[in-house]
């Protein structure tokens, strides 16, 4: 916060370029339309699993959704699949169950899959066709896998018929003896993980065979990415099954994570120097969140190390510190302004959980739950977003779970192919997909979402959630907080607010729609000043917090509230002072080199509520 600070103060009386702001836009591709003879671009993006049909297709996207598609053009069919001998590449897909797709057609298709799996579609498909110059229909015959409850995955047959044939077709192919060829280790953990999650004791010849193979793993290129994933899978597997003799690989592979966490409680691409630094590289998050729940269950299952007990208490004493704040962003940089980031904000509520720390466990359950329509993005991909979403949004219990489900199953089917399996399907155009993920076997991370009712896991509920199951009420809260601003929504919905809305969302639980509501807030006409000191002197933190983030985005026209901002950095509560010192700059310069003084005190304070 001093060097934040110290920075803020500089920029008081440095002017900044007009040239360093400007941002160059990606070219965005037009919308084709295949039926008049459009061809696909060489620079198109990835296409899709077009669910259990066994077809692939690409869809448009740009600016990292499909809101703008209306065809699907059919790119490869799998032998034996239900599209197999129906559909041929170079298909167009025009709509489905007589009616042209007038909507996002990969939502639209995927929802229509859903339907088609249910009782009341008898497991068929219509789809228009586009083909030789000529419009058709045409049947496809999918399984029948029912309908998702109103608690999904909890209480859901649709959810158990999903796990079970999915867990039964991820043995085959794990049985295989090429199996292992070329796989990453992320997703082998995880495989294997969603087996042993099934209790099904037929599994446990793989299982012990995945169990050695992980207590041997050893790797130095982004160990800290594998081992997290690893220590998860392994320590599940000690607990699950006593068998004890994997143990010393565990403990191995658990202090050497423990002693390669930096002096602050964080990891970056690989583990820290002697001297507590990072090597190479900054802090990174998502790993670290993978590590620190790898040590705790590592613990868990018999690992008693006086270093793992200190790992733990350094790591969740850094990520605490997103509480209330934001979503726990890429590395040590302020709260992410969403409410996920690539997953960490769900895996954090797994983390908080299992550490008994309810408070921080229902903020990240509520992140999760609220981010259902942000799953698609993700630094180099989407993958870890899918995977940790739904054991975190089921913290916050079954009906968060089902009310997620109701905003993403249509994702959930498209993403599941004919065969049970799950490849991972990346993101859409225009978001930061670098290929990573490329061709991973995504399955494992699907399935341990639809293996929550079961419990038999640590990650999966076995021992309870010290958070209290969220009502009706609070879930339809959340919900709502997710709300109008993510790329599959409408970009400009905060905008098309009422003030009294705006002030409102300031107030609101979630850092996402206080900052929202603030930048909204500050393109009114009005006189809100009065209503926004009100709010800063309340006894409410999250009003606090939202009317300091509105002052700072009304800039000159909040000058009445000069005093009580400047008050406000005297603050013993380190974020509302972190707020403040943000806000002042921009209600003018004169304003803010007034303030300068207030600021460069703040360099020379101490505040024992600040951990950072």
């Amino acid at each position: 916060m001093r060097s934040i600070i110290g920075f803020l103060c500089l920029l008081l009386f440095v002017p900044v370029a007009p040239g360093l702001a400007a941002q160059k836009k990606k070219q965005v591709l037009p919308v084709p339309d295949f039926t008049r003879g459009d061809t696909l671009s060489k620079n198109a993006p990835h296409d899709w699993t077009l669910g259990a049909t066994g077809a692939r297709g690409w869809i448009y996207t740009a600016n990292s959704n499909s809101r703008k598609s209306r065809q699907i053009l059919v790119t490869a069919v799998e032998k034996g699949s239900p599209a197999d001998g129906k559909l041929s590449p170079g298909d167009v897909l025009l709509g489905v169950e007589g009616e042209k797709f007038d909507g996002d057609a990969r939502v639209q298709f995927a929802k229509a899959l859903t339907v088609a799996e249910s009782q009341k579609g008898k497991g068929r498909l219509r789809v228009q066709v586009w083909r030789d110059r000529k419009t058709k229909n045409i049947t496809l015959k999918l399984p029948v896998f029912g309908t998702y409850s109103s608690t999904a995955p909890y209480d859901c047959e649709k959810s158990r018929r999903i796990f079970q044939l999915g867990c039964e077709a991820l043995a085959e192919r794990m049985a295989r003896p090429n199996y292992q060829r070329g796989l990453n280790p992320i997703p082998r953990s995880l495989n294997a993980l969603a087996l042993l999650a099934s209790g099904e004791r037929t599994y446990l010849p793989l299982l012990k065979r995945e169990a050695r193979w992980a207590a041997n793993f050893k790797v130095e290129q982004f160990a800290t990415w594998y081992y997290g994933y690893n220590m998860i899978f392994l320590a599940e597997y000690v607990s699950a099954t006593g068998d004890r003799s994997v143990l010393p690989g565990l403990k191995r592979i658990a202090l050497e994570s423990a002693r390669g966490q930096s002096g602050v409680g964080t990891w970056g691409h690989k583990f820290a120097r002697p001297d507590g630094n990072l090597n190479g590289y900054g802090c990174m998050n998502l790993p670290g969140l993978g590590l620190c729940t790898g040590i705790v269950l590592a613990r868990e299952a018999g690992v008693k190390e006086p270093e793992l007990d200190e790992a733990i208490t350094k790591a969740l004493g850094f990520l605490r510190w997103y509480v209330n704040k934001g979503a726990v962003p890429y590395g040590d940089h302020l709260p992410y302004s969403g409410h996920e980031d690539n997953g960490k904000c769900s895996c954090a509520a797994v983390l908080f959980d299992l550490a008994g720390d309810q408070e921080a466990a229902e903020f990240f359950a509520k992140m999760s739950t609220a981010a259902y329509d942000e799953r698609e993005r993700g630094h180099t991909g989407n993958y870890f977003n899918v995977l940790w979403a739904l054991p975190g949004v089921s913290r916050g219990g079954p009906l968060a779970s089902g009310a997620y489900m109701k905003e993403q199953s249509w994702y959930y089917d498209l993403a599941r192919r004919w065969d049970m399996s799950y490849v991972y399907q990346g993101m859409p155009e225009g978001a930061h997909e670098h290929g990573k993920h490329k061709g991973w076997d995504a399955s494992g991370g699907y399935l341990l979402g639809y293996a929550l009712p079961l419990r038999s896991l640590m990650i999966t509920g076995k021992e309870g959630s010290s958070v209290r199951p969220f009502d009706a009420e609070k879930v339809s809260e959340i919900i709502a907080a997710g709300r109008g601003y993510s790329p599959s929504g409408n970009p400009n919905a905060y905008a098309q607010r009422s003030v009294n809305q705006l002030l409102e969302g300031l107030g609101s639980w979630s850092p996402a729609v206080r900052e929202r509501s603030a930048k909204a807030l500050g393109k009114k006409q009005g006189d809100f000043g009065s209503k926004l000191l009100k709010m800063l002197d309340s006894n409410d933190r999250n009003a606090r917090y939202g009317a300091v983030r509105a002052l700072g985005a009304l800039g000159p026209k909040a000058a009445v509230a000069v005093p009580q901002l400047r008050a406000a950095l005297r603050s013993d509560d380190p974020w509302l002072q972190g707020l403040a010192a943000e806000a002042i700059p921009k209600l003018g310069p004169r304003v803010g080199q007034e303030s300068v003084s207030d600021l460069l005190r703040l360099t020379l304070s101490e505040n024992p509520s600040d951990p950072r």
